[in-house]
């Protein structure tokens, strides 16, 4: 998800004191992502759940997002952002999530395969590659890193793909061409579903010798796809709470092949240097 948004500008404890708290400071506004992204509808039950009534979710993208929080650490300025990982932002700034002692983000999720029905009769090859691939948190934070850094997200995922030619030999190893065959990735525009997809197009073709078309769209149309077969695959679900509600409406019309990456995490995420450690110091005093 890439599934994902800002949370708050919020002050560190010598402004706070000076003018009525962190909600004074960010003037109790959540800047967030994407209005039907997972982590919004999260975000929002997490403000009902510690009954914060008196703050704002500016709902965005996460370009806005990422835009307000390099503006706002640049400045050493107060800032909430409602974030997830995996994110290049943790590896550029050093952050860290509030405490979530209500427990109102659920469980760390992870990034799970699923392919319409009929693509194992329909591309055998596709769907065994899609089937065995799996990455880390880490491997991806190369190819977001590189694309943050300018390169065009079709190079980086070819130079991951180069770089890291043993562990994609474990993806195809054994598994015929099927050259020319026509495969549709659908995804959403998160950095981490940009990097994920393009990692495995490049695969597809370089190796099994697909010709794969990249369909970026929101997440309800990216499900929409999976289940009317006009999308193949996607490799950006978010489970168990993420796309959870996607993931029942269209129950029987898709195959999960599982996890491509474990070790994500939602939440409300804040600058280092800011004196605050949990939700719970959102309230109003």
């Amino acid at each position: 998800m890439i599934l994902v948004g800002v949370v708050a500008l919020a002050g560190c404890s010598k402004e706070s004191n000076a003018s009525g708290g962190i909600g004074g400071q960010v003037r109790h506004q959540i800047i967030g992502i994407d209005p039907g992204a997972g982590l919004t509808k999260q975000t929002k039950e997490a403000m009902d759940e510690y009954s914060l009534s008196d703050w704002k979710l500016v709902e965005g993208s996460g370009a806005a997002m990422a835009a307000a929080l390099e503006k706002a650490y640049k400045n050493e300025k107060p800032i909430i952002v409602t974030g997830w990982t995996p994110h290049w932002m943790f590896a550029k700034y050093k952050l860290k999530y509030l405490e979530d002692p209500k427990g109102a983000y659920g469980e760390d999720e992870a990034i799970h395969t699923i392919v319409r029905n009929g693509l194992k009769d329909d591309a055998p090859s596709a769907y065994a590659m899609l089937d065995r691939f799996e990455w880390t948190p880490e491997e991806m934070a190369v190819v977001m890193n590189a694309i943050t850094e300018g390169a065009k997200p079709e190079a980086a995922a070819a130079k991951w793909v180069d770089d890291n030619a043993a562990k994609v030999d474990t993806w195809v190893k054994d598994i015929p061409q099927e050259a020319g065959k026509k495969l549709k990735l659908a995804y959403v525009a998160w950095d981490s579903e940009i990097a994920s997809t393009n990692v495995v197009k490049q695969v597809l073709e370089q190796r099994l010798g697909y010709k794969v078309e990249m369909m970026q769209v929101e997440a309800g149309p990216m499900w929409a796809g999976i289940a009317n077969r006009s999308a193949d695959a996607i490799v950006a679900a978010w489970l168990p709470t993420t796309h959870q509600d996607y993931f029942d409406k269209y129950q029987g019309q898709f195959e999960d092949l599982g996890a491509n990456l474990t070790g994500t995490k939602l939440g409300l995420v804040v600058p280092e240097y800011m004196d605050i450690n949990s939700i719970e110091d959102l309230k109003t005093k």
